[in-house]
């Protein structure tokens, strides 16, 4: 999303990484001294762009013509500095050829002594004038840091130094990269795939699927190996945008130390950051990790570096010898490395753990237990139960008729067994996810609107149940659409509850199970519901016709019911196993995330 106005301008300027406190219009004199954007990563080391001048001596007041050019960029900041201090001030003042892409700024007490962009167009080319101060140095070299997209740029690209006349040039050519390289670490290219040789004996791993294999392409990888006052730490997993890790006091995501590999044009960048909410994690501009190494092949990202296990100076990071939460999780970046909300619910570990403490070899799950266990109840309620005691009560009254259980008709008994059990199983199971959460939840869409819909029409239902007239009282035919809509409606919404539920991040179930699976079980019910239905009324056709004074009279219904008790009790077996099967799928699918 472009930036507007003048915003746009001071963008790259704002950032910098130094405190800062600002103007009131908002440019800010700190951070002019850096020079370096804080988009987190390292500047690049070999520049593109170039800076040129249309002299190379100069006295106070002189201009002199000041051109950057190069392929595309979309951010630039130029100042001129003392050729003897170029970590000094900036010296002189500029003057604009180009109002709408180039505005001035003012560094220290110095005014208009820099230039930046007023928008992320894409520029090739940059015209400014430099005026020369009446105490200006002998020496005098201009400076630029350019940006590429939002993760390449470079960091006081070095341009051409002017003199004062009848002053001797620098013996010695002064390179402007040096503060550079020094917030930059040396990157490698990693030769092969990460291996679990170790793993539980010398290094701490955490593996999604359990015991997988780093090389292989669906394997998530996390592994710290403890050095005599550093840590070596792995990474890796299918990711075609990046790969994040984190250690948390808690298993919420905020406050937490973050470290990220970001691929951006087929280049790994690793930064460290921290999270504030759930908000976009601010990258850091300065790294504290050393010996940093990448591979991206066949879509499987991963990266290494080391770092201390205590880092005073970096109040963001966390001490390794510390017990925490580990996050582990992975999303999309765009081309120029700003990275997106993860697509669904990180892995996270059951418990604390210290990574420099004992070497283990762990999982995670990226399902909290009490989701899963909220999901699993609700499937059971109203997968099983629920079905299975609409079509008891629907198709097995002639059935069940002349048997009894504590005294009531044994239909009547089964069917009221498993609709309390379907009460009980959604009220323990719609208090969970409140208990996860601590409140309602304002990031799971409908679902939880439904939900609360779903369990007020279940607590209503036995309610008015309670309330049922006698058989041939007159409001007994009310009272059963009344129960038989309700029931309907809540079984209707609950399936569309599930459906919406199991492609949550706190539950994301495979898609290919969570879509056909479902739909598989609808489409179960519904054509056992009809092969009833077809059933019942094949049997009430089955009649013994009398044609008297044109009266037909019909076979008794519960004596042509009675001819099909076996069919019905064979379809019910086969219906409770076919449920038993869905169940026991979706119970293995929800164990395995």
């Amino acid at each position: 999303m472009e930036l507007p106005g003048l915003a746009v301008g001071v963008w790259m300027f704002v950032c910098f990484c130094a405190p800062v406190s600002g103007y009131p219009n908002g440019k800010v004199r700190e951070a002019c001294a850096s020079m370096i954007p804080c988009h987190g990563g390292s500047p690049q080391l070999t520049p593109e762009h170039i800076i040129t001048v249309n002299g190379t001596e100069f006295k106070p007041g002189d201009s002199i013509e000041v051109n950057l050019s190069g392929p595309d960029f979309e951010g630039f900041f130029i100042q001129a500095r003392d050729t003897e201090r170029l970590d000094g001030p900036a010296v002189g003042s500029f003057m604009l050829a180009d109002r709408r892409l180039s505005q001035l700024l003012t560094c220290g007490r110095t005014k208009n002594s820099a230039v930046s962009q007023t928008s992320k167009t894409k520029k090739k080319h940059m015209k400014v004038y430099w005026i020369a101060p009446g105490d200006a140095p002998k020496h005098v070299q201009f400076l630029a840091t350019v940006v590429k997209k939002y993760r390449t740029f470079w960091v006081k690209i070095p341009g051409p130094i002017v003199s004062q006349p009848d002053v001797l040039s620098p013996t010695t050519p002064l390179h402007a990269t040096s503060e550079a390289a020094s917030t930059s670490y040396p990157v490698s290219y990693l030769s092969k795939p990460f291996s679990a040789s170790g793993c539980g004996s010398m290094k701490f791993c955490i593996r999604n699927p359990s015991n997988c294999d780093p090389a292989s392409a669906s394997c998530f990888f996390l592994s710290f190996q403890k050095e005599e006052t550093s840590v070596f730490i792995e990474m890796s997993g299918p990711s075609e945008g990046y790969l994040a890790f984190a250690l948390s006091h808690d298993q919420w995501m905020g406050g937490d130390d973050a470290y990220l590999c970001i691929n951006e044009d087929h280049r790994v960048h690793v930064s460290t950051a921290h999270l504030t909410g759930r908000s976009r994690p601010l990258l850091d501009s300065e790294n504290a990790l050393e010996d940093v190494s990448w591979r991206l092949v066949d879509g499987v990202l991963q990266c290494s570096f080391r770092r201390s296990i205590h880092l005073p100076a970096y109040k963001e990071r966390f001490n390794l010898d510390a017990s925490y939460y580990i996050f582990l999780a992975d999303g999309e970046a765009s081309e120029g490395g700003l990275i997106f909300k993860h697509r669904r619910q990180p892995l996270i570990t059951d418990g604390l753990y210290n990574v420099t403490g004992p070497p283990q070899d762990i999982g995670g799950s990226r399902s909290p237990r009490l989701i899963k266990a909220h999901g699993a109840l609700m499937f059971v309620a109203w997968i099983t139960t629920v079905s299975i005691g609409v079509i008891v009560a629907r198709f097995f009254k002639p059935v069940w008729a002349h048997s009894f259980l504590f005294g009531k008709e044994m239909w009547f008994q089964v069917h009221r067994i498993l609709m309390l059990t379907t009460v009980l199983l959604t009220s323990i199971s719609f208090v969970l996810p409140f208990i996860y959460r601590g409140g309602w939840s304002q990031q799971a869409g409908f679902h939880p609107y439904l939900g609360c819909t779903v369990m007020a029409l279940t607590i209503f239902q036995p309610l008015m149940a309670g309330f049922r007239p006698s058989r041939h009282a007159p409001r007994r035919q009310l009272f059963n659409w009344f129960h038989w809509s309700t029931g309907t409606t809540a079984r209707i919404l609950a399936v569309v509850t599930m459906f919406l539920g199991m492609d949550l991040p706190a539950l994301d179930l495979p898609d290919a199970w969570d879509t056909y699976t479902m739909i598989g079980f609808v489409a179960w019910h519904v054509g056992i519901d009809v092969l009833l239905e077809i059933h019942s009324y094949c049997l009430i056709r089955k009649v013994e016709v009398i044609e008297d004074d044109r009266v037909q009279i019909l076979q008794s219904l519960t004596s042509a019911e009675a001819e099909g008790h076996l069919f019905k009790q064979v379809v019910l077996t086969i219906y409770v196993c076919g449920n038993i099967v869905f169940l026991v799928a979706f119970l293995i699918a929800v164990n395995k995330i």
